[in-house]
Formats: structure tokens, C-alpha cells, sequence
């Protein structure tokens, strides 16, 4: 039941991509490619992909800012995906921020995590771990998290103040907890909401016991986002109960929104998945709402306010403010 306005202030994008596979190099773009991916066929996202095709998209959600997280450019040229996202934000307007690619177990993680620190739009790094493709084989494969060398690397991001974008399965938050322990100063966003996939009643309650543990580490925040299902449409049914009860356990203060645009165009219009969040946070008091669909992503990214005071629109409703279009 709906107890408060829905959101209609500003919102902040705290996780989506832009790309052009023609003229860049993103392996798993390529036409002849296709790798295991949790929605099935992605051949649709194949495309030219920047702030018009988004703005498009987003046209009837007032997006005021967006984090671009890495691509899985090609992995010889880190620096040159993010030299490619500054031009597009110089041309557009967007991104505001970027998590950028840094393989933290490779020879030259000290110059290209001090490359990435240079650039003014960098607050994040991310670099898949790995790991099991299932719940039932994670207790024999561990991932990158546990790896000597890597987390070597990863002890380098306090130095830089840069923040890590983690995108790993449930299954292995044991690691991330182990990881947010050792290194209290360094910020863990946890992408995807932990990628909650499989909705047996045994795998929403190994998530929800994983998920709640991590939350208990105060240096992991969350993004809802990427909770879409292979060959189903995105529905407030299917996901009320994943997005509900990570608010309840990270608190509004530590999660934030995000479009995963354009992968998740594969489950759902941008407009179906970000009213369906909508819908589902009106249980909240605008101010908390305000945090979860723009004040969280601003301050974990340290973006500057756009436009309006977000927490002032939610004194007393919500009310629509100026964006992006």
C-alpha cells in the first residue's frame, strides 16, 4: 500500500553505459560474439549507445545526472575508455562521473590506478572477480577477492580515494565481507543488487542471508539495479519484494537506483523499470525516497548538485524539477 507521494524530483543514474562498438574495440560487442549472459540474447544492445539514444530512452524520467561505469572495453586500454568517456561527456553533458577499468591482479595496476585518479570524472574502479556460475558450485571456486596479488591492487584505491564498483553473485559476498573488513577505507558499491537471478524460495534465502551480512559491513553500499529475468518482462511483482527488502536492509542512506541502460532495455523500458522503483519506494517518506533515486549516487560519486535542492522537493511532496532532456 502506497503511504507517500512517488518520486517526481531529480534523478541521478548511478549506473549506466555508453558505447559505440563500431568505432571502439568492446570484445563482447562484436557481431560474431555472444558470451553466457544472464538475460539470454543480447545481440538487441549490439548498437551505438550515448546520451541522445539515452536522453531517449530517459525522456520520461527526470534523469539530471548519470555514472558511466566501464564497458569491458578492451582490456590492453583501460585509459582509452576513459579518455573516450570524458569526450562524450565534454560533447554531451554526460557522464558526471565514471567508474573506470582497472585490473587489479595485472603488472601495471600502479600506473594505470594513477592514471584513472587523474582524470577529474573518475570516483570508482571496477574489476569482475569471477567466480561460480551458481550457488551449488561456489564452495569449490573462489574469485579474485581472496587472490594475494589482487587484493594487493586493491589496497591502492585508499591511495587514490577512489571507490570499488563490485559486480559479483551473492554466492560470493562471503569475500566481499572479508574484503570490506581488511580495507575499512576504501567504499565497496556493490552493483546489481548482489544479481539476485535465481527466485527459488532456496535462492531468495541464501541472497537475502548473504545480502543482510554485507549490509552489517558500513563501507558497502548498494545499487538496485540489474534485477531483470531472462525471457520475463521487468514487474513491480516479480521485484517489490528484492528492491523492498534491500532498502530495509542497507538503509536508504547506502542504496541508490540505477538504470543499467542499455543491458537492461533487454527486461524492460527505462520508463517501466525506473516507475516500477517508483512505485515500490512510495513507502517511504519523500525524503528518504529523495535519497535512493538521487542524494546516495551524489554522495558516494561526490557529484555536485544539478539543478534544485533534491532534499527540499521532498518538503513536503515531491514535486518535478528541471532536467535533462
Amino acid at each position: 500500500m502506497e503511504n507517500y507521494p512517488l518520486w517526481d524530483g531529480p534523478i541521478v543514474d548511478a549506473h549506466q553505459h555508453f558505447w559505440d562498438p563500431v568505432a571502439n574495440d568492446h570484445p563482447w560487442l562484436k557481431p560474431e560474439t555472444n558470451i553466457p549472459f544472464r538475460y539470454g540474447d543480447y545481440n538487441a544492445i549490439k548498437r551505438r549507445y550515448l546520451p541522445p539514444e539515452y536522453l531517449e530512452d530517459a525522456a520520461h524520467q527526470n534523469v539530471v545526472q548519470t555514472v558511466y561505469v566501464e564497458t569491458e572495453w578492451d582490456p590492453a586500454d583501460p585509459i582509452g575508455e576513459t579518455r573516450y568517456a570524458i569526450s562524450v561527456a565534454e560533447r554531451f553533458g554526460l557522464p558526471n562521473a565514471i567508474v573506470a577499468q582497472a585490473w587489479l591482479d595485472r603488472a601495471d595496476v600502479v600506473e594505470v590506478l594513477s592514471g584513472q585518479a587523474a582524470f577529474d570524472l573518475v570516483r570508482s574502479v571496477r574489476h569482475k572477480p569471477g567466480g561460480a556460475s551458481s550457488a551449488d558450485q561456489a564452495a569449490d571456486c573462489r574469485t579474485l577477492m581472496t587472490d594475494e596479488t589482487w587484493r594487493k591492487g586493491y589496497a591502492l584505491l585508499e591511495r587514490h580515494g577512489l571507490n570499488f564498483d563490485l559486480q559479483s553473485a551473492w554466492w560470493h559476498l562471503d569475500e566481499a565481507i572479508l574484503l570490506a573488513r581488511d580495507f575499512p577505507a576504501t567504499t565497496i558499491i556493490l552493483n546489481h543488487t548482489g544479481l539476485p537471478s535465481d527466485r527459488s524460495s532456496e535462492g531468495i534465502e541464501g541472497w537475502h542471508k548473504a545480502m543482510s551480512k554485507l549490509a552489517e559491513m558500513p563501507n558497502v553500499c548498494v545499487k538496485i539495479s540489474g534485477i531483470g529475468q531472462k525471457s520475463r518482462p521487468w514487474s513491480v511483482e516479480d521485484n517489490r519484494y528484492i528492491v523492498f527488502e534491500t532498502i530495509e536492509m542497507f538503509s536508504p542512506d547506502r542504496a541508490m537506483f540505477a538504470s543499467n541502460f542499455p543491458v537492461d532495455s533487454l527486461c524492460g523500458s527505462f520508463d517501466e523499470i525506473y516507475s516500477g522503483f517508483k512505485q515500490i519506494a512510495a513507502r517511504y517518506p519523500l525524503r528518504e525516497q529523495a535519497k535512493l533515486f538521487a542524494e546516495t549516487a551524489r554522495k558516494h560519486y561526490r557529484l555536485p548538485p544539478a539543478g534544485e535542492d533534491t532534499l527540499a522537493l521532498a518538503e513536503p511532496a515531491g514535486r518535478r524539477a528541471g532536467g535533462l532532456r
